[in-house]
């Protein structure tokens, strides 16, 4: 049922991110506003009496804070909205949907790869004029030819991701005498240096297989550079090439070293994201791990602590992997689509695009956005706001996230494929060549059966 998917390359490889009190991106290009936003849409529409169904996999205060998005849209429009809680894989939920006869109007995609097999499949609707529009005031060229298909615009992509920082607890730090690494082989270092202090340094949600997906990748596109991480992104090099046993070894390095690790490996595969944020920042100055590697979404996560960002909790970019490389920076993002073409699906695309949709998530944390006009003034720290200044001067210079341009079976599913190959290689990184064969062999399964449809 699954048609090929052909990864779409995302430009050019974001170059570094600096930390100092703040972050900046370093050689970044023009984010390009050269035109003034469209007016916000929605404010002189009446959808009354119109219902629209939003299916998107976003739980907790994700839901929450996107549910607050909807609501000023049924404000302005007199729309009722309903959010559809979606089971991940959300492509396998929106096919049963579908097959029902029941499809939402629309969907929030968290892969570029479930995009194009949805379009494939014939379930998307183009966008139109109105998001059209939107699109081209307030998106970069880059961030627009993620949502396309063979030239056909189908996504909005509302909500972005850099998947490319590490969180830790400043009072560990302090105490522990350790300074922000800016390399792996400093990395490591500090992490030392956190463990001869008496605290775990590293938390890591391995419960979750993504996450793990998140550090081949940045450690990979560190090491291999932006070429080979377009190959095989695309599965035109195999898993077993010399380039990926190097990125595995390289992790090998802190995961072989089970008192680097929060609960040890077995510990880190009974640890679920959420959990592997707060509990660093939880414990005052003896928490169960000092840093915590993961996206500027984690700031939601940390908001549920008592922990204040910019002052308990400080992020610093993923250190650069090698003599040659450069501090990675990868993305991520969720883009809305519609499944029925019906005026009030157009509507909440067009909205979604604007910046007055964005203001309201960024306002409350935990958001980045990919929307060039949105005022840095609505995140509510110096930190997030660096964060999306990156973003956005970075123009169409970025890497998206690997795992979401593959086949959703091998790159998107829980307990297969690449999720799983890699938790096995968390509880036993020294098997390098081991793990080389289960991802090669799961890949070529996957991508055989895009290829057949």
């Amino acid at each position: 049922m699954r048609t090929t998917l052909r990864p779409r390359r995302a430009a050019v490889t974001f170059t570094a991110l600096t930390a100092v009190a703040a972050l900046a991106l370093a050689g970044c290009g023009d984010g390009g506003t050269s035109k003034d936003p469209e007016p916000a849409p929605g404010r002189d529409l009446s959808l009354k009496g119109e219902k629209i169904e939003v299916a998107a996999v976003w739980t907790g205060p994700e839901q929450e804070n996107f549910t607050k998005v909807l609501k000023e849209f049924e404000r302005r429009t007199g729309a009722t909205v309903t959010f559809v809680p979606a089971q991940d894989p959300i492509v396998n939920f929106l096919g049963t949907k579908i097959a029902g006869g029941a499809p939402p109007d629309v969907a929030m995609l968290p892969q570029v790869g479930a995009i194009q097999q949805a379009a494939a499949q014939k379930w998307l609707k183009p966008v139109g004029p109105e998001v059209k529009s939107q699109l081209a005031a307030n998106y970069s060229r880059g961030w627009q030819e993620l949502g396309a298909v063979d030239g056909t615009q189908y996504g909005v992509y509302f909500k972005a991701a850099n998947k490319s920082l590490v969180w830790y607890n400043t009072a560990v730090f302090e105490n522990a005498g350790a300074s922000e690494p800016k390399t792996w082989k400093e990395f490591l270092a500090t992490a030392e240096t956190i463990s001869a202090s008496g605290v775990t340094p590293v938390s890591v949600g391995g419960a979750d297989g993504w996450t793990l997906t998140d550090w081949f990748e940045n450690v990979y596109l560190s090491q291999a550079g932006p070429a080979k991480y377009d190959q095989l992104a695309k599965h035109e090099i195999k898993w077993t090439d010399p380039s990926v046993a190097a990125a595995l070894k390289t992790l090998a390095e802190l995961f072989g070293k089970p008192a680097l690790i929060a609960g040890g490996p077995t510990g880190a595969l009974q640890t679920e994201y959420p959990a592997s944020v707060t509990q660093t920042f939880t414990g005052g100055d003896q928490p169960k791990g000092a840093m915590v590697f993961e996206g500027d979404f984690a700031a939601v996560n940390i908001a549920q602590t008592k922990a204040e960002i910019g002052k308990d909790a400080k992020v610093f970019p993923f250190p650069k992997v090698g003599d040659g490389g450069t501090a990675p920076v990868v993305t991520a993002g969720d883009a809305a689509v519609a499944l029925k073409d019906t005026k009030g699906a157009q509507a909440l695309l067009a909205f979604l695009a604007s910046p007055d949709a964005a203001k309201i998530w960024a306002a409350e944390g935990g958001f980045l956005s990919p929307n060039k006009n949105l005022d840095p003034a609505a995140y509510p720290n110096d930190v997030q706001r660096e964060i999306a200044k990156a973003l956005i001067g970075a123009g169409d210079d970025f890497r998206f996230d690997m795992s979401d341009q593959m086949p959703q079976s091998f790159g998107g599913t829980p307990g297969k494929g690449e999720w799983k190959a890699l938790q096995d290689f968390l509880k036993n990184p020294k098997d390098v060549a081991g793990a080389q064969a289960r991802l090669e062999a799961d890949a070529a399964k996957a991508y055989k059966a895009a290829a057949k449809g």
